[in-house]
């Protein structure tokens, strides 16, 4: 056996902890608050409680209360009114006594006094139709609020209540005691308005050439507002652009409409034998065992001659919901009826669709399938949808959500023929709408506060559907279209926004109402974030475990950001701080560059650094251990010959040292790095990333490393890799996917690349003709 001998082995760089000088005597800075971008979120977190614990997930004194509904609703085709008398069980699970309920009244935002357009900025117009000059500055407002006719206990007594523009507070004639229930009645009726007129997440669509009115109902009677634990009572008032914040509830539902109107809406039609024909029941069961295609209920044809006549008698659609948040319902004598079966888990779901003849070709092609595909997808990402139905709604410039119904835009030209834009918006916002089912229906967080839990999750979960339903249907694709193309999730999408003018951008976590840009801010930016954290930082395996953990802690009760981000931690063992802190706090942006390369070869000669340092302690090289050196290519001590010349060949203190401490197998086994690499990598921009860099070698190959975000927290400016290459690196491209959202690339490469100016792109074009 060899006897080995050890030695003490030294690689110098720019700098080595061998020589490092004591600094104790140095002055000492003032001290200072610690803004280190890896510390704990502490400063931000609501303090864990029995309500709510530190792991994300509910406690074990959790509470939320329950809002139960019985109702009888009449709507009027001829003077476009509704009118309703309500009956509300409110249970009040919490610890607290109440001596007050809060309802929303959400159409008094189009009540004649609304505030609403008041807070808004208006300019006069320099050039205006006249339909736009007539509305805007020669015609009374839409008279759209709720007349509240009364508001009575159980047993028919008047309550006091005073309205606060979109919420009423309604006096309780005892205190309401932590554990009891209390039942009053509201009766009310309002005017209903044109949605495509003015826009709205409510209304009808008039349609001049039949007569005929197409209804999408909703937010149309009192709702409780939320009472929990984080808020009190959520009663801030609906201006128009915040959602909403509701408790989950049962509902009875009694919907009186002209008797040649087809009428579907949240929960299950209790009474379809009253209001089917025999052959509309037919179809149903057909539809029921149709898992690959829609089946018509109701076809065009059938639609067609309906539109023709106005009936003025009744029917009574009866509806009955249970553990929904909300309800809402669509009706029309236009409508086109599908259905199909998707098999969730070990049940069946009805995947609907409703739409006048405008909507086809398009619609009788992909809305019901578009339903099916999202309900599947969500599911795998959550949990099983738990309700027996959804429904796509086809109705002019809308996307909006309801619990198991939605209303959605995409709309042909009248010859049937449409553009692409038209046909992946429309299964888009399917996509879109019918995904909201899960957040905020099911995962039910409070809109109007935190727009982004529900929008932004939806939207990143809409990216993955959309990707889902063009791989189950290539043939909804058009040919130049490999996959979906999706407008929102991929990090490049959102650079111009991050890049934009930080005058008019707001932190993620911002009241809805207050932010500008609201789809970038809202939608875009979180699901970018998202998407990020799936793709490249925790990886599908981690992320997609502690996302479906966040659902089902969730499904069926009121979370807060904060459970969101410490349940993503919780189940993943990820610490993602600095991530929420950057990305949902700040307004901060990606941009990480190449500051420097440096390059270095292994040589038996002494480097200046050790020259410099021998010279100022005066010491020679006798005094030194062995020593291994390295030389910058283009400095002083730099010979060409180095670049030919082998590891050991260059060094011989290295040679010495392997022949005397390893054997003649292992330095078989032993790596043999001949290029040597100073990388530095500078942040211009505020957010800490991971660095991907990939390399390219001499030999035309390609190696991807992935530094951690982790790696700035000691420097957020800059930080320095050496690498150690058996093979020639002769490029570096940081982020070669654009997976990190970097808003300048121009700094991302090494040897910098040259980017053509306008008028050599142009002779490009020129040339390439």
């Amino acid at each position: 056996m060899t006897k080995l001998k050890y030695y003490f082995l030294s690689v110098l760089f720019v700098s080595a902890a061998a020589f490092a000088q004591d600094d104790s005597t140095k002055e000492r800075k003032p001290g200072h608050t610690n803004t280190n971008k890896f510390r704990q979120l502490y400063d931000q977190f609501a303090t864990p409680n029995m309500f709510r614990t530190a792991s994300g997930a509910p406690g074990p004194a959790y509470y939320q209360q329950q809002a139960d509904y019985k109702m009888d609703i009449v709507l009027d085709d001829k003077n476009a009114t509704i009118s309703g008398i309500e009956m509300i069980t409110y249970a009040n699970n919490s610890p607290d006594n109440l001596t007050y309920l809060w309802v929303q009244l959400d159409q008094n935002k189009r009540a004649k006094d609304s505030k609403s357009p008041l807070i808004e900025e208006s300019n006069v117009s320099q050039v205006a139709s006249p339909e736009a000059f007539v509305k805007n500055y020669m015609k009374d407002p839409f008279d759209g609020g709720f007349n509240i006719q009364e508001v009575k206990d159980a047993t028919g007594n008047p309550l006091k209540y005073t309205i606060n523009s979109t919420m009423m507070r309604v006096e309780l004639p005892t205190t309401l005691k932590s554990g009891e229930k209390f039942a009053f009645t509201i009766k009310w009726w309002y005017n209903i308005n044109d949605h495509v007129d003015g826009r709205g997440r409510s209304g009808y669509e008039f349609f001049p050439k039949d007569g005929n009115r197409a209804y999408i109902i909703a937010q149309f009677f009192p709702r409780m507002a939320v009472y929990n634990d984080v808020e009190g009572w959520q009663n801030s008032q609906f201006w128009g652009r915040d959602e909403f914040a509701l408790p989950f509830g049962n509902y009875e539902v009694n919907i009186t409409v002209p008797a040649d109107h087809i009428l579907d809406g949240t929960g299950e039609l209790v009474n379809r034998k009253e209001v089917f024909t025999k052959t509309m029941m037919d179809r149903f069961e057909q539809a029921k065992k149709s898992y690959d295609k829609p089946v018509l209920i109701v076809t065009q044809a059938e639609a067609e001659v309906a539109e023709k006549g106005f009936s003025n008698t009744t029917k009574t659609w009866k509806l009955k919901a249970e553990n929904v948040r909300d309800f809402a319902f669509t009706t029309s004598r236009k409508y086109i009826w599908d259905m199909m079966a998707v098999k969730i888990g070990s049940k069946d779901v009805m995947a609907v669709s409703l739409y006048p003849k405008e909507g086809n070709p398009l619609w009788e092609d992909w809305s019901t399938l578009a339903v099916a595909s999202t309900l599947e997808t969500y599911s795998k990402l959550t949990f099983d949808y738990p309700y027996h139905k959804a429904i796509s709604v086809h109705a002019h410039q809308q996307g909006m959500e309801y619990p198991m119904i939605c209303w959605n835009y995409g709309r042909p030209n009248e010859d049937g023929t449409y553009s692409d834009r038209t046909k992946y918006g429309m299964m888009g916002v399917i996509i879109h709408e019918v995904g909201h089912n899960f957040f905020p229906m099911i995962v039910n967080s409070d809109e109007r506060q935190w727009t982004w839990m529900d929008e932004g999750l939806n939207t990143f979960s809409q990216y993955i559907a959309e990707q889902e339903f063009g791989k189950k249907h290539p043939n909804a694709l058009s040919p130049q279209d490999k996959t979906f193309p999706s407008d929102r999730g991929p990090a490049r999408f959102i650079v111009p926004y991050m890049g934009g003018n930080q005058d008019f951008i707001a932190p993620i976590m911002s009241k809805g109402l207050n932010v500008y840009q609201f789809g970038n801010n809202a939608y875009g930016k979180p699901a970018t974030a998202l998407n990020i954290l799936r793709e490249t930082i925790m990886g599908h395996e981690l992320f997609d475990y502690a996302f479906k953990e966040y659902a089902n802690r969730w499904k069926f009760k009121h979370p807060t950001p904060e459970d969101f981000f410490r349940t993503m931690e919780d189940a993943s063992a990820v610490d993602l701080d600095w991530f929420w802190r950057g990305w949902f706090y700040t307004t901060d942006w990606v941009d990480i560059g190449i500051k420097e390369v440096k390059k270095y070869y292994v040589s038996s000669e002494p480097n200046q650094y050790i020259k410099d340092y021998l010279a100022k302690n005066g010491r020679t090289m006798k005094d030194m251990r062995p020593l291994v050196f390295m030389v910058e290519e283009g400095s002083d001590e730099f010979k060409e010959e180095l670049k030919n010349g082998t590891l050991l060949e260059n060094s011989k203190t290295l040679k010495e040292y392997l022949m005397d401490n390893f054997t003649e197998e292992e330095r078989k086994n032993i790596k043999s790095p001949k290029h040597f690499y100073n990388i530095t990598f500078n942040k211009p921009g505020g957010l800490v990333m991971p660095i991907i860099v990939q390399f390219t070698y001499a030999d035309g190959t390609t190696m991807r490393e992935t530094y951690p975000a982790e790696i700035w927290r000691l420097n957020d400016n800059e930080v320095t890799k050496a690498i150690a290459s058996e093979k020639e690196i002769i490029r570096i491209d940081i982020d070669p996917d654009l997976e990190t959202a970097d808003i300048d690339v121009s700094n991302n490469s090494w040897p910098k690349k040259e980017t053509p100016n306008e008028f050599e792109k142009f002779k490009e074009k020129k040339k390439n003709r």
